[in-house]
């Protein structure tokens, strides 16, 4: 294997995500992205027989290095420079571009799989994710939403949380793949509380500073004082907003959702804690689509992901940007040099 300056920087896996969506195209666009080359080893799973056609087809050049995944646990300390780690979880020649095939589920699985336990036996400093598709997932049999529960389960995180930040914007969600009417059975205080110190402790990380945060209300107008809704703001976000200023967080709310964007308090606050997934996505992907980056707290494990989704309607075309996997790769490198700073201060 050839040798490169790349050896000191921090290794990262890089999913492939679910074979006939964006992902393939996008982790060979990875592969050759001068900023990500200068931050670290990029290390994508998936399968040779997958990427090769997507590169046929998308006229990108194939990673050289290429490792069998059976060979990966003694082959991981020596690589230098960008490579494929090969699963086959899935012949290529099988996959329809943009179609949803529980086969292709179960391969995206494999490869989060293989992933995560890379990084919890310290052979990868991070993990980032290219997006999978959750109704293949359904298809496969496989119980869980996302990315994010999956790695909860494999982690045995006792807590976690989903944030996606970029320069302009920042938020974590206190309830993500559930639906709109389940928001409020699903709320507490301490879940509340808890979001709330993940996503300062996480702040913190990234702006190296005491962060500020702002928390949205559930209701319109922040409940009206009971009007809307069934009091949560008074019954499960005061309270939690009360014990994280006790703890020396700072932090606004619960402030009304419609107004808890504008301009000038995007200028002042660091992150904003939303009580379900459309509150947070929907602004965040006005201001910031082709840079946001997905980071779940609480993991033993660096995990960032994109902030899309797998684009089936694109798939295989070669019309994919890379941005956003860009993005997260860079952030996990910065994550995982931090904390590997931490580590050893």
């Amino acid at each position: 294997m050839p040798h490169s300056s790349h050896v000191s920087l921090p290794r990262l896996a890089v999913t492939m995500g679910d074979p006939a969506g964006v992902g393939p195209e996008l982790c060979l666009r990875l592969l050759k992205e001068p900023r990500v080359l200068a931050a670290c080893v990029p290390i994508v799973f998936g399968d040779t027989s997958v990427l090769h056609r997507v590169g046929e087809i998308c006229r990108l050049p194939m990673p050289q290095n290429i490792v069998p995944m059976d060979d990966f646990p003694k082959a991981f300390s020596s690589i230098d420079c960008p490579t494929l780690i090969d699963h086959g979880a899935i012949d290529g020649a099988t996959v329809e571009p943009g179609q949803v095939r529980a086969a292709c589920g179960r391969a995206g699985l494999a490869y989060v799989d293989a992933a995560i336990r890379a990084a919890l036996d310290r052979q990868v400093a991070g993990v980032v994710t290219a997006p999978i598709h959750k109704e293949a997932l359904h298809l496969a049999g496989i119980p869980f939403a996302g990315h994010t529960e999956i790695l909860a389960d494999r982690t045995r995180a006792a807590r976690c949380c989903m944030m996606l930040t970029s320069e302009r914007i920042t938020v974590s969600l206190v309830t993500t793949h559930v639906g709109l009417r389940e928001v409020a059975d699903a709320l507490s205080t301490e879940r509340i509380l808890e979001v709330i110190e993940l996503t300062a402790a996480a702040m913190r990380r990234i702006r190296r500073r005491a962060p500020r945060l702002i928390v949205c209300a559930l209701n319109p107008h922040a409940g009206e004082g009971g009007l809307f809704g069934r009091r949560e703001e008074e019954r499960f976000i005061v309270p939690a907003v009360a014990a994280a200023r006790e703890k020396g967080i700072d932090v606004q709310g619960p402030l009304p959702p419609d107004t808890a964007f504008l301009p000038a308090r995007l200028d002042r606050a660091d992150a904003h804690v939303c009580m379900y997934h459309d509150q947070g996505l929907i602004p965040l992907k006005l201001l910031a689509f082709d840079t946001a980056v997905n980071v779940t707290l609480g993991l033993p494990i660096v995990r960032t992901s994109v902030d899309h989704g797998t684009a089936m309607d694109i798939a295989w075309t070669g019309k994919a940007r890379a941005e956003s996997l860009v993005h997260a790769t860079l952030l996990a490198a910065r994550l995982a040099t931090s904390t590997e700073e931490a580590a050893t201060s």
